[in-house]
């Protein structure tokens, strides 16, 4: 089919321009000297404009419209293929060039400058490209014609078929159940934390036993590597090449060992997505939602477990002797499972996770319904962190300016993360049917929880959409009770056992 042909010839090049893309961006989140970035803006949004032109072109309208059309003439992963085109042309095609061009150049210098800003605790600073960020996408939202459900239309750019209503739903779930017993938790919990938690451990110690943990999750050095950045993040172009981030803080080891075992979550599904899928744009996970429930799935659910840690402790003493040579496998599994109200979202315990999430998606939904002020943005934000967390950061860098997604211009990411963590406990739920789960866990054997994930979930990259894949998986539809029960199951005996 000739359309056909035309659409693969221009999806080639909009590879290889977003190649080009992709590679300078992971260099300025990673190594880029600072006095770079403006230049490096400049030139980057000149090739950002050369691809908009190439995916909004005659040729390829003509191709994608023509081809969704006669979708049903097409074998299933060429019409998902065209499926997807579509979706992704209909969010570009009546945004004017100048103003695309305009908007990749404020995203790239935006992200050094909150950088800048989170390190000396300026909002100020950050707050002009705060607001031409919103103001731009609330334009591109108008150009695609959803001005009246502005905030509707962000979700579903990260989990397609998500909206307000279904998200409302969820969070009255976390809101109604899990809240009391999270406060139930807290009044319980010992006062003191255990000093090995914020002890001192040096930065070299710390990235050698995350390249243990590579080893021990089966992650592929041959297709990927390791760097450090300001924000943990993972970063692919396709199978054969997916990298991470962490970050290292010499008081917090559990924020690299954790953040590691997360993305290594994200890298392991890019990594395992079938390699047939490369030249196609089904080359990626299916939602971001799907991806945090891998990333949650390995952070939490393997991760922060007690066979896990009865494989792997005697190995981090050997590593760090000092810190943990008085403290019990007992009581360094409470201690990486430790409840308490924090500022710092990467670093929040499992239990109190989704109350995080909960408060920026109330402001974002404030941002995109309400028109709220920015000035008070900082004001917002402390004022539910103490209606849901009875704690009110001092800084910027604990509240408003910690996390680097707004500064990217990723609104409607963050409901995901909870969303993510409600998937991997329903999955959860399911592997331990079919798999001695435990088991394989205290025999090292990770490869065989991977080898499930990849036939239930990573292989199938995008040719499935979220709710479908997971009904397939799990045999219904989402459930957030799933979450609660996990959540209760494990806090319970860890927390309010007699």
């Amino acid at each position: 089919m000739e359309l056909f042909k035309t659409f693969k010839e221009i999806q080639k090049k909009q590879k290889a321009y977003q190649l080009v893309l992709n590679i300078a961006s992971w260099d300025s989140n990673t190594e880029a000297p600072k006095n770079a970035i403006p230049y490096r803006a400049e030139m980057l949004s000149i090739i950002s404009g050369e691809s908009f032109s190439l995916a909004t072109s005659k040729a390829y309208q003509e191709a994608v419209y023509g081809l969704f059309k006669e979708k049903d003439q097409l074998n299933e992963q060429s019409r998902k293929e065209i499926e997807r085109a579509k979706r992704g042309l209909d969010k570009i095609v009546k945004i004017p060039k100048d103003e695309y061009v305009e908007y990749a150049k404020l995203v790239n210098m935006s992200q050094r400058v909150w950088e800048d800003a989170k390190e000396n605790d300026d909002f100020e600073s950050f707050k002009p490209y705060l607001n031409k960020i919103i103001e731009a996408q609330k334009r591109m939202i108008r150009y695609r014609g959803h001005e009246e459900n502005a905030y509707n239309v962000l979700l579903d750019d990260f989990e397609e078929g998500m909206s307000k209503e279904l998200y409302d739903a969820f969070f009255d779930v976390i809101k109604t159940d899990l809240v009391p017993f999270v406060k139930e938790v807290l009044a319980k919990k010992p006062n003191e934390k255990p000093a090995f938690i914020t002890d001192l451990y040096e930065e070299a110690d710390q990235k050698r036993f995350v390249e243990y943990l590579m080893d021990v999750f089966n992650y592929d050095l041959d297709r990927g590597l390791l760097k450090k950045s300001v924000h943990p993040f993972t970063w692919n172009t396709h199978s054969q090449d997916v990298r991470f981030t962490v970050r290292y803080l010499k008081n917090f080891v559990f924020s690299s060992i954790f953040a590691a075992i997360h993305e290594l979550g994200h890298a392991l599904y890019e990594q395992q997505i079938d390699e047939d899928l490369d030249t196609t744009n089904l080359n990626t996970g299916t939602s971001m939602g799907i991806h945090e429930s891998q990333s949650r799935f390995y952070e939490n659910v393997i991760g922060r477990s007690y066979p896990f840690w009865e494989v792997h402790y005697d190995k981090m003493k050997t590593m760090f002797p000092k810190q943990l040579e008085n403290v019990s496998l007992d009581d360094f599994y409470k201690g990486i499972n430790w409840v308490e109200e924090s500022f710092i979202r990467v670093e929040a315990d499992e239990l109190t996770y989704p109350l995080h999430i909960l408060i920026r998606y109330e402001i974002e939904r404030m941002i995109f319904e309400d028109n709220i002020d920015l000035e008070t943005l900082p004001e917002v934000w402390n004022n539910k962190m103490k209606a849901y967390l009875n704690i009110e950061p001092q800084k910027a860098s604990d509240g408003i300016l910690q996390d680097v997604h707004w500064s990217a211009g990723m609104f409607g990411y963050f409901p995901t993360y909870a969303l993510g963590s409600a998937y991997a406990a329903q999955i959860y739920y399911t592997i331990i049917e079919e798999l001695d789960f435990e088991k394989l866990i205290k025999e090292n054997n990770i490869a065989a929880i991977n080898n499930w994930l990849k036939a239930k979930i990573h292989h199938f990259g995008a040719l499935k959409k979220p709710r479908e894949l997971l009904k397939e998986i799990t045999n219904e539809d989402f459930n957030p009770n799933y979450y609660v029960r996990y959540l209760k199951e494990k806090y319970a005996a860890i927390y309010l056992k007699e």
